[in-house]
C-alpha cells in the first residue's frame, strides 16, 4: 500500500494551515493545497467566497502525476529539475511549486488574481512549508511500507529514468 512520506498532524498541521491561509489572503486565490509527491493531500484551504472545490483526491493525484512527468521532461532536456508548473486557461490557472523533495504547493486561482502575485507569495510560502515538512518526514517502513517493496520500487524507478 502506498502511504504518504510526510505526516502532518498537531502543531505541524496547524503551522502549515496557517501558511496556506496567509497565502490565500495574499494572492486572492480560490484554493491552496499542500500535497506530497505521491498525490496525498496533506493540507488544504479554500477561500470563503470560492465555490465547492473539485474532488481533492483526484486533483492531487493528477497534479502529482503531472509534476512527475515534468521532472522526466526536465531530465530529458538535461535539466536537473523544473521547480514550478504553471497552467493557465481562459478563467482558471494552476501554479505548483516544489516544497523540498517530497511535497508540492498548489495554488488554484482565477483570472482576477495576478500571476506575478501568485508566484511571488507562492515562493515565500514554499520557504516556510519546506521547514515544516522537513520536520514531518516519515521514514519508509514506519507507516507499514515493506522495506523490500521500497527498495524494489526505487530500483525500478531508477532503471526507468536512467539513474
Amino acid at each position: 500500500m502506498v502511504e504518504p512520506a510526510i505526516a502532518l498532524f498537531g502543531g505541524a498541521y496547524e503551522k502549515a494551515s496557517h501558511v496556506l491561509e496567509e497565502l490565500l489572503r495574499e494572492t486572492g486565490a480560490r484554493y491552496v493545497l499542500l500535497l506530497d509527491r505521491k498525490g496525498f493531500v496533506l493540507a488544504h484551504k479554500e477561500a470563503l467566497w470560492a465555490p465547492r472545490p473539485p474532488a481533492l483526491d483526484s486533483l492531487a493525484t493528477l497534479i502529482a502525476g503531472n509534476a512527475a512527468a515534468t521532472q522526466a521532461l526536465a531530465k530529458m532536456l538535461g535539466e536537473p529539475r523544473f521547480n514550478e508548473l504553471l497552467h493557465q486557461g481562459a478563467t482558471y490557472g494552476l501554479y505548483a511549486e516544489e516544497v523540498g523533495d517530497l511535497a508540492l504547493l498548489v495554488i488554484i486561482f482565477d483570472n482576477t488574481a495576478p500571476v506575478g502575485r501568485v508566484k511571488l507569495f507562492g515562493k515565500r510560502a514554499v520557504q516556510s512549508l519546506e521547514v515544516i515538512t522537513k520536520e514531518a518526514l516519515v521514514e519508509p517502513g514506519t507507516l507499514g511500507i515493506d522495506r523490500e517493496y521500497h527498495a524494489g520500487a526505487s530500483a525500478l524507478l531508477d532503471e526507468l529514468f536512467g539513474n
